[in-house]
């Protein structure tokens, strides 16, 4: 294309963390131009964060009702070109819908919707609208990562036997109730806004995308407990996975958002029949492997040895650290490909290497899997066909 591509963004407004993160990873690459948007189901906050970012008053809408219909009826060459939606959970369903259905492209924050339901109703929505749409799984998008995808699939480690993800967090030792009014003051502790799952629909659901996208291994059927450990709150805090996938490999998932002393220590180790590999998310820029009988090997983004899809994704040389913001921005950077041929008029392909619709029905089939195992005295749950 000889333009950028035009950007709507719905929710993201002032002190909403995720939509600077959403609007700082689009901007990264010079490819996306942010130029309407509702940031604020509240119309008077939506206007002023719309000034906050230097908008045209005329592009910040009331609703997203509003903001889908009157961007459907700007001529083309100035309508957006898709839609960026970082609100909560239980509205994905409705505003993906709306804007597919007015004509738009959708990047989505995950998870993909309130529950597994509305997931399998949104992929048919999907489908039917021959759009794109982008899941923003943003640790797929970390170069190493990558690599470590590329490894898997070359052989290098053999037979897929063990994969133990990892994802501690301790903010989450707080108390339920603001002590003001006494009401929830993390929304995804609240089962009406979240779905059914706080700790492991929040990142359980990154832990386990992360181990698929490496190594292409399915669940067959998985072991949980879920934990809630601060008293009072409706959801969980924590949570143990065993799991057995497809072809015979066996899994370990954890993750905690009561694990005082850690931040965001999401990490990975694969062992196969020829040597294994381990990622932290905190150290991203580094990946381990280790071969049977021989010394571990660190290799580092940045360096010619590694694969040509290390090098399409990252952007500074050796020595110079990249990490989360520009690993958001390498999902918004392969979606923008897709979305360019869309709306270029090109037929989609099927190698744009960003999450998808069918990423995101598969995260909500984990969620709720986590959930029927936890409550059942078997444990052991099949996954369902998603």
């Amino acid at each position: 294309m000889n333009r950028k591509l035009r950007m709507g963004m719905v929710g993201g407004g002032r002190g909403a963390f995720i939509g600077a993160v959403h609007r700082m990873a689009a901007r990264l690459d010079g490819h996306i131009e942010l130029v309407a948007g509702c940031f604020s189901s509240d119309p008077k906050k939506s206007r002023l964060s719309g000034k906050d970012l230097h908008l045209d008053p005329d592009r910040v809408y009331g609703s997203y009702q509003e903001m889908a219909k009157k961007e459907a009826a700007l001529p083309v060459g100035e309508r957006i070109d898709f839609v960026s939606i970082v609100t909560r959970n239980n509205t994905h369903l409705a505003v993906a819908k709306t804007f597919l259905e007015a004509g738009f492209n959708v990047i989505c924050d995950k998870p993909l919707c309130f529950n597994l339901k509305e997931a399998r109703r949104l992929r048919e929505i999907v489908r039917k609208s021959g759009k794109v749409f982008a899941l923003t799984h943003n640790y797929t998008g970390y170069p190493m990562v990558k690599e470590a995808r590329e490894m898997v699939r070359a052989g290098k480690l053999g037979k897929i036997l063990k994969m133990v993800t990892e994802y501690p967090q301790g903010y989450a030792t707080t108390a339920l109730q603001g002590k003001a009014d006494g009401k929830i003051s993390n929304w995804r502790m609240d089962p009406s806004v979240a779905g059914a799952s706080n700790c492991m629909g929040d990142i359980g659901t990154h832990a386990e995308n992360l181990g698929r996208y490496i190594t292409g291994l399915e669940i067959e059927e998985m072991c949980a407990e879920l934990s809630t450990f601060v008293p009072g709150r409706p959801l969980d805090d924590d949570g143990n996975l065993l799991v057995r996938y497809k072809g015979g490999a066996k899994g370990i998932l954890y993750a905690s958002q009561i694990s005082n002393g850690d931040e965001n220590n999401l990490n990975i180790r694969i062992y196969g029949t020829k040597g294994s590999l381990e990622w932290r998310q905190e150290d991203p820029n580094e990946l381990v492997f280790k071969a049977v009988d021989q010394p571990r090997v660190t290799y580092r983004r940045g360096n010619a040895y590694l694969s040509k899809v290390v090098e399409k994704n990252s952007r500074l040389p050796f020595g110079h650290p990249e990490a989360f913001i520009e690993a958001f921005a390498n999902v918004y950077l392969a979606a923008s490909e897709a979305i360019a041929d869309e709306v270029s008029g090109r037929k989609l392909k099927k190698s744009y290497d960003f999450p998808d619709i069918d990423d995101g029905v598969h995260g909500l089939a984990f969620i709720e899997t986590c959930v029927k195992s936890g409550k059942s005295k078997q444990k052991w749950t099949k996954f369902p066909e998603v």
